[in-house]
């Protein structure tokens, strides 16, 4: 589907070929809504559309992007599992602040982020997910969004 270089990954949205893997997550973060900003600093009915539209959204990639295979490029850890595997760090501040769990919405993508993690390279790169929920709340502090 990718017009120009015959590769993949290559998102197609509307029936236009959006290439390369870092355009295709800065087009979806322009076109889709910000959930995990809204998780951690609203509450209420906005809180929880946020979160049904982060868990839905994790759905959908854990179903058509990953589905059955290992990694989501495949067998084989590569480019795709780089570009995904550091927002996993946040998911712990959110499933803080919004009462959730990925891994009970999520198995495989949740099993996914695991298996990541048992390479060295990418257990020592990510940064630690409580110092991550530590700034969020600072942040809500900060701008009194308690």
């Amino acid at each position: 589907m990718n017009p120009i270089y015959k590769k993949v990954p290559v998102l197609i949205h509307n029936g236009k070929p959006v290439c390369d893997s870092f355009v295709a997550l800065e087009y979806i973060d322009e076109l889709y809504e910000n959930f995990g900003r809204k998780i951690w600093s609203t509450k209420g009915e906005v809180q929880e559309g946020a979160k049904k539209g982060l868990i839905d959204s994790l759905k959908l990639l854990e179903q058509a992007a990953l589905g059955d295979k290992l990694y989501f490029g495949g067998e084989s850890f590569g480019f795709a599992d780089i570009a995904l595997i550091g927002i996993y760090s946040w998911f712990y501040a959110l499933e803080i602040f919004g009462n959730f769990s990925i891994e009970a919405e999520c198995p495989k993508l949740d099993a996914w982020d695991k298996r990541c993690k048992l390479r060295e390279s990418v257990s020592k790169s990510l940064p630690d997910p409580h110092k991550i929920y530590e700034l969020l709340l600072e942040l809500k502090k900060t701008y009194e969004l308690e």
